[in-house]
């Protein structure tokens, strides 16, 4: 125990000179880190920013980016034996087919359709760049998340946020470069979906909750003041230094300090963030906040734009986690909900991100880890479908207005300008200014990517 008053500030002292302000070091230590490992962007940048709408569960394409004429048609017919088998995961092709009930228009100036079920995204129809024709490896959906994700089915590897955090570093130090936005479900599959897989901890996504206090435990403890908790974090640095010495390998514990760190700055800074009070009244209520249905969702999506305004580079936001899209029947009673719950804050998005000169630098996505079946499930659902839906794409360097690639005439699978998962993602890293064959990262004597052993840029949907 110290003899007196000044013993103590001296130890006090002594600790944080002597580690030259530990806290700031480890942090210091790792921006130099990431700033060694990170290349520059290969090219010029069209996007800084990234915010992803995930439709958890698999939106149907057909019933509202997609629309067939010759499914409507050929309602209640089997499925033409020229398509071959179709494995689905819960049973085998030759259902009968099951024609759309929407009605779609053409809303905007461009070829882009959407359907009476997204009377807000229609709107800003020409916004969007439309693919029509994505696909991806995974029937369920733990793998299929996974693979939207992170480019691979099976968990290990690292997330398109954290690669884009990897690759750009981060602009404001007082916020995490990577933030995940859920609902009131469970993500399946879980952090692996935010991780960094075999990259340093430090890239992982940092999750925000649902509801007014979207970061837990950010509030600093009664009766603690800056200074007391300012001296406990400089001693556990120090204490995590010694322990480094012989583990250098260990990149959580260097996560795990950071994290600190990085939470005791944002005590400062994140209230305002998260605070959304300051919006104006007509900003909060395009965002649907003043509207049971909406309030949730677009809490989120306002607080996204809020994020990337502070130099956030990579926002996720879940929208049904727990895979709620997953209509395998009644799918005019969940889609209705899902689309009443995602549309209006989705459009409010795309036209602030637009009105406060955003959109260019900001690139949008929306879409889920599949689409749904033709064919019907009992009488009135659809099964999960991997091999022809769309996703969505606004802002960021992309050409608004354009439909991309083309699905049968059925919306099966896809036909033209067929878009992989691991092109999609070598796309979305192009236009954040990096070739996704030299963003790599070294592992275990391999240099490890995004894409893995596959992938190309679809230029015809760039500027």
């Amino acid at each position: 125990m110290p003899d007196s008053a000044s013993e103590l500030h001296s130890r006090r002292r002594f600790l944080q000179t002597a580690g030259l302000g530990l806290g700031s070091l480890a942090f210091a230590v790792q921006q130099a880190q990431a700033e060694k490992a990170a290349p520059k962007t290969h090219h010029e940048a069209k996007a800084k920013a990234v915010i992803f709408l995930f439709m958890e569960g698999g939106p149907s394409s057909i019933d509202l980016f997609d629309p067939k004429a010759e499914l409507t048609k050929h309602h209640g017919e089997k499925l033409p034996a020229s398509f071959g088998k179709v494995v689905t995961p819960m049973g085998t092709g030759g259902n009968t087919l099951l024609a759309s009930k929407r009605k779609f228009r053409k809303p905007g100036k461009s070829d882009v359709e959407i359907s009476d079920w997204l009377p807000n995204m229609a709107t800003v129809a020409d916004e969007f760049c439309v693919l029509r024709s994505c696909w991806a490896d995974g029937l369920n959906h733990v793998g299929s998340v996974c693979q939207m994700n992170t480019g691979s089915v099976l968990a290990g590897r690292a997330s398109l946020g954290s690669w884009a955090l990897y690759g750009l570093g981060s602009v404001n130090e007082n916020l995490p470069g990577f933030v995940v936005l859920t609902d009131t479900g469970e993500v399946l599959g879980g952090a692996r979906n935010w991780g960094t897989g075999f990259m340093p901890a430090t890239y992982q996504g940092t999750l925000f909750r649902a509801g007014p206090s979207p970061i837990l435990n950010l509030a600093r403890p009664t009766g603690i003041s800056a200074e007391r908790q300012r001296d406990k974090l400089d001693l556990i640095a120090k204490l995590n230094e010694f322990h480094k010495r012989e583990r250098s390998t260990d990149t959580e514990l260097n996560a795990r300090q950071a994290a600190y760190e990085l939470a005791f700055r944002m005590q400062a800074t994140a209230p305002d963030v998260i605070d959304l009070s300051k919006e104006d009244e007509a900003t909060r209520e395009d965002y649907g906040l003043n509207r049971k249905e909406t309030a949730e969702f677009g809490h989120r999506c306002l607080l996204a734009r809020r994020l990337v305004e502070r130099g956030v580079r990579f926002v996720q936001l879940y929208c049904g986690a727990g895979s709620q899209w997953d209509a395998h029947s009644d799918i005019e009673g969940n889609h209705t909900k899902m689309c009443l719950r995602a549309d209006g804050p989705s459009a409010a998005l795309i036209r602030d991100l637009k009105k406060r000169g955003l959109l260019d630098s900001t690139l949008v996505i929306w879409g889920g880890e599949f689409g749904r079946t033709p064919m019907s499930e009992g009488t009135t659902g659809r099964d999960h479908n991997p091999f022809g839906f769309t996703t969505l794409l606004a802002g960021g360097g992309v050409k608004p207005g354009l439909v991309y690639g083309k699905t049968d005439e059925f919306g099966l699978r896809g036909v033209e300008g067929k878009m992989h998962v691991h092109d999609l993602h070598a796309t979305i890293l192009h236009l954040l200014g990096f070739d996704h064959e030299r963003l790599t990262y070294r592992y275990l004597g391999r240099d490890e990517r995004l894409t893995i052993t596959d992938g190309l840029v679809a230029h015809d949907i760039l500027k």
